[in-house]
């Protein structure tokens, strides 16, 4: 394999972004103020108190980090919640990064500004030409959709159409160029072949496709590893260890930040979640399934699978129950019972549908290691429950008000009594498996290289590579912001 490089690719194009961001007052973060984001301009800070958390500004690029602080409206300390023990019923310490303070209210608004962002400093990307097509199961449009309005680059959204009405109406809102493809979240394959019919019909389609541009894992790995490797230097307490790293497999963007964190501690189980509905890693399996936010029936082509310990699957109608216990006044209610603070109770919004189902993974991983008090399990707690507030009303016309005596059927049957059923600890072969997998996906249906398949899985230089590449990039960052000249008036 040759060695993963990048480059000016059109100066003409280069010099078209600068023009528009010098216009449209566009200054770029690095990669590096967003993993530390003390570093970021105090007068961009500043400035960022009188914008809008989702506010189309800008500055709102600078929040692409974890440590927003929605009351000030500035930057401050990381974004988390832990799951107390009287919920989860472990005793690990389960605590997960809050992705709700994100602009869009999703992390995923850092994926692609990973992926966007390399193209518009490199020349790879014309803005009085190029759309910006964004394949999703969900918030990855989203953030792409938001990214490109903040860019001034022309977003096109193709996510299945039995998503969430929230996460439509609010694409139409930012003035994407939607396609609804047949499905639910596991029909992946349909988004991509969209992809393929609007590449034949125009040269215009510039795809990002999450699945497989680096750019997603590598923002997770720098960033968002990063972030946890910090809070676990904040939070640990005596003989506390660093112990899991839990993420749904989605795009294997999320993922990535478990490659970080194996640095930090060699010892580290990274589990990968997926639905029980559609269990591709933990059995080959297929279907459909309810728990939005993640993407199956194939491996990502930018899943590092060697690097993942061990794969679980979650019954989806579970996320559901719990989203209710957490949400509605009667759940609130029996959890107070139960002897949760209030404190906790009032941020369980925080919560999302696959951000439950990575809580309920992390407490099957608990079990399964027979985890106690000197363990820590991260995990990402991607998006909120007001992407979900739809599925609310469903699941109350269908199922009925909500009662304390069902919180408590739920809890004991969802949480307390979560089994380590469906969970499989992966040897090397069982690895090796999952890895070719991609060969069905990839190199037959979208034309990708047997040889760097091959080398995914035997040369250890081709994830050092990719993974370490963010200091490239910002070089890159740092000469288009020169160029365009805007960001000493802006902290002058």
């Amino acid at each position: 394999m040759e060695k993963w490089e990048w480059k000016i690719e059109n100066e003409e194009y280069l010099e078209k972004t600068i023009k528009r961001a010098r216009e449209n007052n566009i200054i770029l973060p690095t990669f590096e103020e967003l993993k530390h984001p003390e570093k970021i301009d105090k007068e961009i800070v500043e400035e960022l108190k009188s914008i809008g958390f989702w506010d189309v500004h800008p500055r709102n690029l600078f929040r692409i980090n974890w440590a927003n602080d929605y009351e000030t409206g500035g930057i401050d300390g990381i974004n988390f919640l832990e799951i107390p023990k009287e919920i989860t019923g472990v005793k690990a310490r389960i605590i997960g990064l809050v992705g709700k303070f994100f602009p869009t209210g999703a992390h995923k608004v850092g994926a692609t500004y990973g992926c966007l962002a390399p193209y518009l400093v490199t020349g790879r990307f014309n803005p009085e030409y190029h759309k910006a097509v964004w394949p999703s199961t969900g918030n990855y449009c989203r953030g792409g959709a938001f990214n490109s309005a903040l860019l001034t680059v022309h977003a096109v959204a193709i996510l299945p159409e039995e998503m969430s009405r929230e996460r439509f109406e609010w694409l139409e809102e930012i003035g994407a160029e939607i396609y609804a493809t047949p499905g639910c979240e596991s029909n992946v394959k349909e988004i991509y072949d969209k992809c393929h019919e609007l590449e034949a019909e125009s040269d215009e389609y510039l795809i990002f496709n999450q699945f497989d541009q680096f750019g997603n894992a590598v923002w997770h790995y720098e960033i968002t590893g990063y972030t946890l490797e910090k809070l676990y230097g904040q939070i640990k307490e005596g003989k506390q260890r660093m112990s899991a790293f839990v993420s749904a497999t989605g795009s294997a963007g999320t993922i990535a930040a478990g490659d970080y964190l194996r640095k930090v501690n060699p010892e580290i189980k990274v589990l990968a979640s997926e639905a029980l509905q559609c269990p591709t890693l933990l059995m080959n399996g297929f279907g459909g399934h309810r728990i939005e936010g993640i993407g199956d029936k194939h491996v990502p082509w930018i899943h590092n699978v060697k690097n993942t310990d061990a794969v679980t699957a979650i019954n989806d109608e579970d996320p559901l129950r719990i989203l209710r216990l957490f949400n509605e006044p009667a759940g609130k209610e029996f959890l107070k019972q139960l002897g949760v603070k209030e404190e906790v109770i009032e941020k369980l919004p925080y919560l999302g549908i696959s951000s439950i189902s990575n809580m309920l993974s992390a407490i099957k991983l608990a079990k399964y290691y027979e985890m106690n008090e000197n363990d820590i399990i991260f995990t990402v707690f991607t998006d909120s429950k007001e992407m979900y507030n739809s599925r609310l009303k469903e699941m109350n016309d269908a199922w009925g008000a909500y009662t304390v005596r069902q919180s408590e059927v739920d809890w004991n049957a969802v949480v307390k009594e979560q089994t380590i059923d469906y969970f499989k600890e992966l040897t090397y072969y069982d690895k090796k498996a999952i890895h070719n997998l991609k060969y069905f996906t990839w190199v037959e249906q979208q034309g990708k290289d047997v040889e760097e398949l091959n080398a995914q899985w035997y040369d250890k230089n081709y994830w050092e590579e990719r993974f370490n590449i963010a200091p490239v990039w910002d070089e890159f960052i740092k000469a288009f912001n020169e160029k365009v000249g805007l960001k000493k008036k802006a902290t002058q």
